[in-house]
């Protein structure tokens, strides 16, 4: 079944619920939808389409609305491969259709697959007329790739945003956040945009700029729902997590070879919430999904992170949580650590120098705890936690 989102308007997209890591890296529990979109009027547009896999699925769509009427134009937001991968397919069954992306995008095409003909570049503000219903373009570059843009129906004051506003999860049913229960989005919207997009805090407010001098009554992203009654908590959401403000809360994250570096963080934790802290997280980073500790470090405005020393160096899934978070940028986070060791000293000192090199703020000193953990340590886990909740208390 095709849903109409308004009238000349339909979703065509599918959904993915094989994969099982998102740009080989990213875990999908809940699967994840590829969105396209088919605005008819006396022409016909397809904005984005799929994953090539499901090239099949998206042209049984489209026909289920056209029959044998040809596409004219196929918009192109965004290049990433899970967007644009049935463009030669499409070419081949639509050879007339007209291929409308920025220079960059159209550059991305003839790279990627070897298209250069048929095309239209679009620019900002240009407009393009389907009978009936118009699309005008905006570029938003860096969102998360450089050639990234918009599409604009002014007529039906819909936004097709590219990846903008995106989140993983399939779709179960329901295409419109009016036709579903969107509370379990919404960390799916933040994990999303943790390892996908949280590097681009900037592009994204500029992006945000442009969608609000619109009058937006819908939002067709390429993940996720198509936003009509929560696009106020979308925008919310997006310009939090890119302004990297994080909420009160506190994630720590530790690795431990032999469980003494687990106490401890058991320990600060039910200390975090003696103390009346109730956003705690607690990760054991050898096993904890990357993907979900990245979300709550973009979540939560506090992290604490322990590690053993190891081989005289950080242990490694410590080590590969702290690249992931310097690879975001995230400017700001305060920022507690603790570390262990048996013989020789080195992780403390080097979560210490990580918060320098960040130029976040170090809410006191590290924590080195020589060899096992007992009720003499239990003073020092007090300490870093009342450095935590009194730095809380000032802001």
């Amino acid at each position: 079944m095709i849903t109409e989102i308004h009238p000349g308007i339909y979703y065509v997209g599918v959904n993915d619920r094989t994969t099982t890591r998102f740009e080989s890296l990213w875990s999908l529990p809940q699967g994840v939808s590829y969105n396209a979109y088919l605005v008819v009027g006396e022409k016909v547009a397809l904005i984005d389409t799929v994953e090539e896999a499901f090239a099949g699925r998206l042209e049984a769509n489209i026909r289920e609305i056209i029959a044998d009427r040809k596409i004219d134009y196929l918009m192109v937001n965004h290049m990433e491969p899970d967007h644009s991968s049935s463009i030669a397919a499409l070419r081949r069954i639509y050879p007339e259709m007209r291929i409308v992306g920025n220079a960059k995008a159209l550059q991305m095409i003839a790279g990627f697959y070897g298209i250069d003909g048929g095309m239209v570049e679009a620019k900002e503000n240009d407009t393009l007329d389907l009978g009936g219903l118009t699309l005008t373009f905006q570029m938003i570059p860096m969102v998360h790739w450089p050639e990234t843009m918009v599409t604009w129906c002014p007529e039906r004051r819909t936004l097709f945003s590219g990846d903008a506003f995106g989140t993983f999860g399939a779709l179960d049913g329901g295409i419109v956040d009016s036709q579903i229960d969107p509370e379990r989005y919404w960390d799916e919207m933040r994990r999303y945009y943790a390892c996908i997009v949280g590097k681009y805090g900037a592009p994204v407010q500029r992006a945000l700029q442009k969608v609000r001098a619109l009058p937006v009554e819908t939002i067709c992203s390429t993940h996720g729902p198509v936003w009509q009654r929560e696009i106020g908590r979308v925008l919310d959401v997006y310009d939090r997590l890119s302004r990297y403000e994080g909420e009160r809360g506190a994630v720590v994250a530790y690795a431990s070879m032999y469980g003494n570096t687990e106490r401890m963080a058991e320990r600060i934790a039910r200390e975090l919430v003696a103390g009346g802290m109730r956003q705690v997280r607690v990760y054991n980073l050898s096993y904890a999904d990357p993907s979900v500790v990245l979300r709550d470090v973009f979540r939560f405005d506090t992290l604490i992170v322990g590690s053993p020393t190891y081989n005289g160096a950080l242990f490694p899934p410590v080590a590969e949580l702290l690249d992931r978070i310097a690879a975001r940028c995230i400017p700001e986070r305060k920022f507690g650590c603790f570390g262990s060791f048996t013989w020789c000293g080195a992780a403390a000192r080097l979560l210490g120098e990580f918060a320098q090199k960040m130029k976040w703020k170090q809410l006191c000193e590290p924590v080195e705890m020589c060899q096992g953990f007992g009720p003499e340590w239990y003073e020092s886990c007090r300490k870093l936690v009342g450095c935590v909740l009194n730095d809380r208390s000032e802001h």
